[in-house]
């Protein structure tokens, strides 16, 4: 299975402290992600602009360098190339995924997001898909659809290449995505203390070894029960 961190450092470290702080916090959760295992790290940090984005993609190749956690930089594909990612992560309206792979060299990742199985049926050329919003979320607007587990089974059923689950995931999802037929996860608010509710200045960083247990624990139940 994968197990897929998306960053969000405004929600980790919150809005009111210097970028310096936030950026340090990033790079501990990026650390206990490492430690704990979890296979991508996907740079989602859209405030930033290219230079600050770069130095923060830098940085955490630095941490990664030598170990099984890659880096995907989302929907900065020069970004991605400039500091020697290991790919990029697409949005669904973003770029075609055969445009990234001719700038590419040999081995980068292109995942892409998808929100239909016609989407889905369409990426095929991907590495990988990340399909939500599968639950409520609370970085996701609220008027926005939800996929729900049947969605989720539908796009899985309709892509040639494997799915994670995004969206409001939690433990008590496990089951439920895994039998949908979904390889893995992708998300924010679990791998954080307390959901992310933390007040400014408080990092919410966690040793994630415990929860990335119970996830890949969790998938195993489902996929090799009888």
């Amino acid at each position: 299975m994968t197990i897929c961190l998306v960053t969000d450092s405004r929600r980790l470290a919150g809005l009111r402290v210097a970028d310096s702080d936030r950026r340090r916090c990033l790079l501990t959760q990026a650390r206990f992600a490492v430690e704990a295992g979890v296979d991508l790290i996907q740079v989602r940090e859209r405030h930033l602009d290219g230079a600050a984005l770069a130095g923060c993609v830098f940085e955490l190749l630095a941490l990664t360098r030598g170990t099984a956690t890659r880096i995907v930089v989302n929907d900065r594909l020069d970004v991605a190339l400039a500091c020697g990612a290991d790919g990029v992560h697409l949005r669904a309206d973003s770029i075609p995924i055969a445009a990234a792979r001719r700038l590419a060299p040999a081995g980068f990742l292109v995942g892409r997001s998808v929100h239909t199985t016609r989407e889905a049926a369409e990426a095929s050329d991907a590495d990988y898909l990340v399909a939500g919003t599968v639950f409520r979320s609370p970085s996701k607007d609220l008027s926005q659809r939800l996929l729900g587990v049947d969605g989720l089974r539908a796009i899985v059923a309709a892509a040639a290449v494997p799915v994670l689950a995004i969206g409001g995931i939690s433990l008590d999802h496990l089951a439920a995505v895994a039998a949908a037929g979904a390889v893995g996860i992708a998300a924010i608010s679990l791998f954080m203390q307390s959901g992310g509710e933390m007040a400014d200045g408080a990092c919410a960083a966690i040793d994630l070894r415990p929860v990335v247990g119970s996830i890949r624990t969790g998938f195993d139940r489902v996929n090799t029960g009888p």
